[in-house]
């Protein structure tokens, strides 16, 4: 008998007192309308939702802004499957637009700000997204991708208004503030991010209406501790997996109150959220915590009112997190995610922590370690970590060995190697390939080598990573030239700086050195492993 699915929206339920948490998810589900509802039935429609630079919005007024994003979005023509692309800060319109579309069906696909022409003429044309919602500082940026866009029908500008094109705040005011949500599945395409591959062609990850539940279930309750009466902060920003749950699915899963930041983290710029709103659980990175630490305008314990702060994208150096607790009394809370899990599935906790380690298995999550012939490793060895559980994404977008590779049945391939200590704790060892992560951003040699080759001076580079003096990885160039006798300090700043006109800025060699030749196989295949030994030997 054809079983006819439901066509009313459920919330899904939870159940905190097992570990891992027992989540019973409904087969009609939408994400967004379930995390705006929750709060308003809780009785929160008065509390505020968020603050960010030009001021603070309730739990009432984010609801608003959603149905009306939805509606807007609806009304230019836009339906259910159709995917939207969204470059935009960090302010109340980063959620508004990013639920408003899921609210009504649309795929919203968040992508970096920081990234070339170049990147977002890729994900434009391979993602097909019909609509564009930019913020108009970004928009000189993407003229070059919308000027030879063959799917674009829409463009958004938020901000300063565009002749040219709609605008963002005048279609949220002409839109009705209640809208009816989509009834979509738990099993439902509802967002997309993309994800660096190791090529350095990005590879559009795709998540389901339960995804983000699941993160906030399994991580931020009962690891973190995220409470209603918490204020949250994100160096990180939404754009990113691991900013999207900090500055959105968490906060809105305990109605608890977020403060969003536009420009770039940097330790001023961080000091003042941090003393001016005084928010609770601070979300960084290492590079920044190390920042912080050195800036001479480090706030003492008592200006700030930081509980507990967590760190991923890059394993955080054990000094630096003995100088934060010994400096703010706070600890930092050191985990490991990914694109593809959508959050931190291996964390420290705060009654279970361990500086150096990046902790245990996230409740609800399964990890093990296997050797190249998919064998368990003993206790202690280096293995390849693979994860399951409930927050995996479905696929790569039109990528399907890819895919195959990364998403074996209910396991996931992190492209990490670890190991694990007889008392549980995880340690990082390093990339299962060549990718380096810089900042918490993952970096491809092959992109940064491909710019250096293009110089006229360069006839050959090879990438690899090497640590800083905070023990934090960024790219070291070994570069071969045209002319050796051209090798000076002005031609290393030089090379530098061609980079960062080419690639994103995090990107570019911190180091470059001058050699006569490169490491290869017989082959011609260069041998980077021997460039990191070189590294690592001086």
């Amino acid at each position: 008998m054809l079983k006819i699915e439901s066509t009313k929206l459920e919330s899904y339920s939870s159940d905190h007192s097992t570990s891992p948490p027992v989540i019973t998810m409904p087969r009609a589900f939408n994400a967004a309308h379930d995390l705006l509802e929750r709060n308003i039935l809780a009785g929160r429609s008065e509390k505020v939702a968020y603050i960010d630079d030009s001021g603070s919005y309730t739990y009432d007024d984010l609801k608003v802004r959603v149905n009306q994003s939805g509606n807007a979005l609806r009304k230019l023509g836009l339906n259910m499957e159709d995917r939207v692309m969204i470059v935009h800060s960090d302010t109340i319109d980063f959620p508004a637009v990013f639920l408003g579309a899921i609210k009504v069906g649309i795929v919203p696909i968040a992508v970096n700000t920081l990234l070339t022409p170049s990147d977002y003429q890729f994900m434009m044309e391979d993602s097909r997204a019909k609509a564009l919602i930019v913020a108009s500082p970004f928009l000189d940026n993407l003229g070059e991708a919308i000027a030879n866009s063959n799917h674009l029908e829409h463009i958004i500008v938020s901000g300063e208004p565009s002749p040219q094109h709609h605008h963002l705040q005048s279609l949220q005011s002409q839109s009705d503030g209640e809208c009816e949500p989509a009834i979509t599945s738990c099993d439902d395409t509802c967002f997309w991010l993309y994800s660096s591959g190791s090529t350095g062609a990005p590879k559009g990850t795709i998540h389901v209406h339960s995804s983000l539940a699941y993160t906030a279930e399994l991580y931020a309750k009962p690891v973190l501790g995220i409470r209603e009466t918490d204020i949250v902060f994100s160096a990180a920003k939404l754009f990113f997996a691991y900013g999207l749950g900090n500055g959105l699915t968490f906060p809105l899963s305990v109605g608890a109150t977020t403060v969003l930041m536009s420009e770039r983290p940097t330790p001023e710029s961080v000091f003042k959220r941090l003393k001016d709103h005084q928010p609770t659980i601070f979300y960084g990175v290492p590079t920044l915590f190390g920042a912080m630490l050195a800036d001479d305008n480090l706030p003492s314990r008592d200006e700030i009112s930081i509980r507990v702060a967590t760190s991923a994208g890059e394993a955080l150096p054990a000094e630096i997190g003995n100088r934060w607790t010994s400096h703010f009394g706070s600890q930092i809370l050191d985990g490991i995610g990914s694109t593809e899990m959508l959050h931190i599935f291996l964390s420290n906790r705060p009654d279970d922590l361990r500086y150096g380690s990046t902790g245990k298995p996230v409740p609800g999550y399964e990890l093990r370690l296997v050797d190249e012939d998919g064998q368990n490793v003993p206790a202690g060895e280096l293995g390849e970590l693979q994860i399951k559980g409930p927050s995996a994404a479905n696929l790569y977008w039109n990528q399907r060995q890819k895919s195959r590779e990364t998403f074996c049945g209910e396991w996931t391939r992190a492209g990490d190697k670890y190991s694990v200590d007889d008392e549980g704790f995880f340690t990082y060892g390093g990339r299962s390939d060549d990718m380096l992560k810089v900042s918490g951003l993952y970096v491809s040699p092959f992109e940064v080598e491909g710019v250096l080759v293009s110089h006229n001076a360069v006839l050959e580079a090879a990438v690899v990573g090497d640590e800083d003096e905070d023990k934090l990885t960024k790219p070291r160039a070994y570069v071969v030239l045209v002319d050796s006798s051209c090798a000076t300090s002005g031609l290393e700043d030089d090379l530098k700086e061609y980079v960062k006109s080419k690639l994103a800025p995090f990107k570019y060699p911190r180091w470059i050195e001058f050699v006569s030749e490169l490491p290869k196989t017989a082959t011609g295949k260069i041998q980077r492993f021997k460039l990191r030994q070189r590294t690592e030997s001086e």
